[in-house]
Parts: C-alpha cells; structure tokens; sequence
C-alpha cells in the first residue's frame, strides 16, 4: 500500500490569480443590474460572507444580497441565494436546484448556478455517475431557460485539520489502511476533471476547487499520496479542514465576482 504523507507542500511554480481591481468599471455596473441565483449549502454561505466582506470594502461593486428562492425575489436586480438539497445526497441538490428553477425563478434569472459540498463526493462515490446527472439536468434546464447562463462550479476540497490531536489521528488511520481525506479528494478531482473537460470552454465554469488549493502566496497546495500529488486545500484557508475561515472565503469570493462579472459584461 502506498503510503500517504499528511503534510500540505506547495509547488514552486507560481499561479496567477485574476485581481478583483482589475475588472472594469463597466461590468461591476452590468453585474449590479442582474438577477443572479446562487443554491448552496455550508460552504456557500461562507462564500456569501466572503461577497459580503468585499462590497463592504469596494462601494463601485453594488449587489443586493438576499437569502430568497421565490420567484418574486427576482422583479428587481438581485444576488439571491438558498440552500438546495442535503449534504451527502447530490442528487437531492441537482432535484432541488431544477424545482426551484421549474417553480418561476429559471424564467427571470440572467444567472443561476449552484454548487455541492464536500461531502456530497467522497471515496465510495461515483464520479461519472453524479457527473451524468448533473449534465443531464444542466442541459435541460438550458433548453427550457435560454436567457438564462448557467454557471458550473467545482466542487471544494479539504485540507489537512488543524490541531495536533487531529492531524494524529488522521495519519494513523492512513497508517493502518483507512482511507482519509486524501482519497475524498481524489473522488472529488475526478469529478471536478469531468466537470473542466465538458464547461471550461464555455466561459461558464468557475473551478472553485483551484482556488481553494492557491495559498496566498500564489503557490498550488497538495498532499502526496506515493508519488502522485492531490490537490488540496490551502491549510492558511481553514480552521477545521473544510469550511472556508476570513481569509479562505474572501479569496474564493473575488474571483467568482470576477467570474460574474465577466459574464455579466457579455450579456
């Protein structure tokens, strides 16, 4: 059995991430004028809080962030968002999403998109499975709703837990042949490597996950499992290895606002 070494490294290669300052002016005013949906759960919330943290501190980006999924909601320029499904049941958000969708939001929106959870791919999942489902569904609602741009977004990574008493504990689990959250990720990826192959062309795909693995630093954070490298999350972003603390929410949000706002510009 290969073994799993716990630590987080960092490639030394560089990345570049794009700077919220640098979007124009121009299409922070496109985006204040649409009608954007947003279903989530945990870590979506933590994403609100980080759009929160940034129109507090930039007053040229101007949303109307409201928790709402009624069709009414969206009469006005709005950034709405809602939980969808359950945590560990995809097929509960992608139902969910397309019902609230089917119940009046999908004819009003100009954007909607949602994302699933950690949790909800883990080693015992079935990549192509969810992926299929989820297609099958985007596609639908994209014939029924063709003024509305949907959005496909990666699912989050973890990172190694913080606290020594944890980190131990994971590291014997891998020791005795348990895995942990090295192979979750590795499910995850895969999804995620289905998701990029089939959307990052279309100028509608935010890939969450890489962010995530982006250390403030500009430096691409994995695990080593043998000698292949697993993405994960940067451990500067989180507290308990997977919810997103001030500085990992901030992060992810800039660049879904650049994202929206590129969207917004083309529309």
């Amino acid at each position: 059995m290969a073994v799993t070494r716990i630590k987080t490294r960092t490639d030394s290669n560089k990345i570049t991430l794009p700077l919220i300052d640098d979007v124009q002016a121009e299409h922070w005013a496109k985006l204040a004028q649409k009608k954007i949906f947003f279903g989530h759960q945990s870590v979506g919330y933590n994403i609100i809080d980080g759009i929160t943290d940034i129109v507090n501190e930039r007053d040229y980006i101007k949303l109307n962030i409201v928790e709402a999924r009624e069709p009414a909601a969206f009469d006005r320029p709005v950034f709405a968002h809602s939980q969808v499904g359950m945590n560990t049941e995809p097929f509960s958000k992608i139902e969910r999403f397309v019902e609230i969708m089917d119940a009046g939001v999908g004819g009003k929106v100009d954007i909607a998109f949602f994302k699933f959870c950690y949790v909800d791919i883990m080693r015992d999942s079935d990549p192509r499975e969810i992926f299929d489902g989820y297609s099958a569904a985007m596609e639908e609602l994209t014939k029924r709703y063709p003024n509305t741009k949907f959005l496909h977004v990666t699912v989050p990574i973890r990172s190694v837990p913080k606290g020594a008493k944890r980190r131990l504990k994971q590291t014997v689990k891998l020791l005795i042949g348990r895995p942990g959250f090295v192979e979750d990720n590795m499910m995850r990826l895969n999804y995620n490597d289905l998701l990029n192959n089939a959307n990052s062309k279309t100028g509608l795909f935010f890939d969450l996950a890489h962010v995530e693995t982006v250390n403030s630093s500009g430096f691409r954070c994995y695990a080593r499992k043998g000698a292949e490298k697993v993405s994960a999350l940067a451990p500067e972003y989180t507290e308990d290895g997977g919810h997103l603390n001030n500085l990992g929410r901030k992060k992810v949000a800039e660049q879904l606002l650049i994202i929206l706002a590129e969207i917004a510009s083309r529309s």
